[in-house]
């Protein structure tokens, strides 16, 4: 299908489990369509959608709860829904309280997400690796993780929950509410900002269900490759911002040489051609379906004359 989502947000919950089953999955972050496709395109089996990609992207808002339920699912829905492969999405605080929680869920399920996760901050939320963090009780994320459970229409969908603990109440603050969380009908849980090597491999062992390590870059969590966190025993890596850090830098680069030499020519080697983009969105189906719709109403008015 050209127009709509490419492969039903049922089926994509029901492979997310599958390829989590199966190993450790990468997740880089898209925080676009195009993107996502590229992602698709080279192999990777699900994608993770950043709220700070979006709100950083659409706004040029610092992440702290700036962008509703509504706007943040206006994007995921066009993310989630142009590739095949299915896409874990941040929720951030689920935009409220339990009853929230419920609405936030639906929204984003019905935007066509596998999997979302919620995290323990206290709202406005701050970026995980930035200090100042603050947190809402256990009992309170565990009503919110229990009204996700009641809200979600398909048991597949992946509900992760976040724990930002180790920065802010130490690492068995962290393993204690990673455990009741799990015990409140979280799928998987989401360890941020760990700061060794030994502390994930430590919470590996304490907290035995599946685990998602975050691989955001210039944090307090040191770079770990996809092979060691597999050997750790995580099910899932995301890599939230790489793709926008990496696409900010170069246009901050492309940029000075306009203003510099007068033309990107320096840079044409490096640039994705006007034929790759076309393959890459499937422009010639696109073109062939109008034609298509051209020729069959040109035939209808020639049956009327």
């Amino acid at each position: 299908m050209l127009l709509g989502p490419r492969k039903s947000a049922a089926d994509k919950a029901t492979t997310l489990r599958q390829v989590i089953a199966a190993g450790t999955v990468a997740m880089p972050g898209c925080f676009n369509a195009p993107v996502a496709m590229l992602a698709e395109k080279q192999g990777f089996e699900a994608i993770y959608i950043s709220g700070a990609g979006i709100i950083n992207g659409l706004t040029g808002y610092p992440d702290i709860a700036l962008l509703g339920v509504e706007e943040v699912a206006r994007a995921v829905t066009y993310i989630a829904n142009a590739v095949r492969v299915p896409a874990v999405c941040d929720a951030d605080t689920g935009f409220g309280e339990a009853l929230q929680v419920m609405r936030t869920v639906q929204v984003f399920e019905a935007a066509g997400v596998a999997g979302l996760h919620l995290e323990d901050q206290v709202m406005p939320k701050r970026c995980g690796h930035l200090e100042g963090k603050r947190l809402v009780s256990s009992i309170d994320m565990e009503r919110k993780l229990a009204a996700a459970v009641e809200a979600r229409s398909n048991p597949d969908l992946l509900l992760i929950a976040r724990t930002d603990a180790r920065a802010v109440e130490g690492f068995e603050a962290s393993v204690e509410r990673g455990l009741r969380y799990a015990d409140a009908g979280a799928d998987a849980i989401f360890i941020e900002a760990l700061e060794t090597e030994e502390e994930f491999g430590r919470y590996a062992e304490r907290v035995q269900v599946p685990l998602l390590a975050n691989m955001t870059e210039f944090g307090k969590t040191p770079q770990l490759t996809v092979q060691q966190f597999a050997h750790l025993g995580y099910a899932m890596v995301i890599f939230p911002m790489t793709t926008f850090r990496v696409m900010m830098k170069a246009v901050e680069e492309v940029l000075s040489e306009i203003r510099d030499q007068g033309s990107p020519e320096a840079w044409l080697d490096r640039m994705q051609t006007r034929a790759e983009l076309y393959d890459l969105i499937r422009y010639e189906e696109y073109d062939e379906m109008d034609s298509k719709l051209a020729d069959a109403v040109s035939e209808e008015e020639d049956d009327d004359g």
